[in-house]
């Protein structure tokens, strides 16, 4: 800990382990699908290293909002706002392969492609699965 109570290491840049650990785990992910997957391209390593970075930010913002749309659900006692939760959530998790797929494009152009709704719907699985995989066998 630093003198302020601060976790080591955060002490300018507000970024935790956890973070890295899941940029790297991300980009891991990311080059087995460029391996694996012709429609999956990037030009180089540090265009892989930034796409990973800006996939761990989109899913923390899309994380946020899944678990902040399911706890509306189970704190809410009304039906008609329960339905109008579930419809935002349905809405959220398809419109978030969409935002990873314009965000990607509009962000490195032709430099990153990520295949089409399919393989970014896989590709977020395999992250999700890998984060929570990593998380739990570095992170005690």
């Amino acid at each position: 800990m630093e003198p302020d109570g601060r976790p080591l290491g955060r002490a300018w840049t507000g970024v935790r382990a956890v973070d890295v650990v899941d940029v790297f785990s991300y980009l891991v992910v990311l080059g087995l699908f460029i391996q694996v997957f012709p429609a999956v391209i990037s030009e180089s390593f540090l265009v892989a290293l930034l796409t990973a970075v800006l996939l761990k930010l989109v899913l923390e913002l899309v994380l946020a909002v899944k678990k902040r749309i399911v706890a509306r659900i189970r704190n809410s006692d009304r039906a008609l706002i329960r339905v109008v939760n579930v419809v935002a959530l349905l809405l959220v998790l398809p419109g978030s392969k969409f935002l990873v797929l314009e965000l990607v494009d509009l962000v490195f152009g032709d430099a990153v492609h990520l295949g089409g709704f399919f393989q970014v719907t896989l590709l977020i699985v395999v992250l999700m699965l890998v984060r929570g995989g990593v998380r739990r066998l570095v992170i005690r």
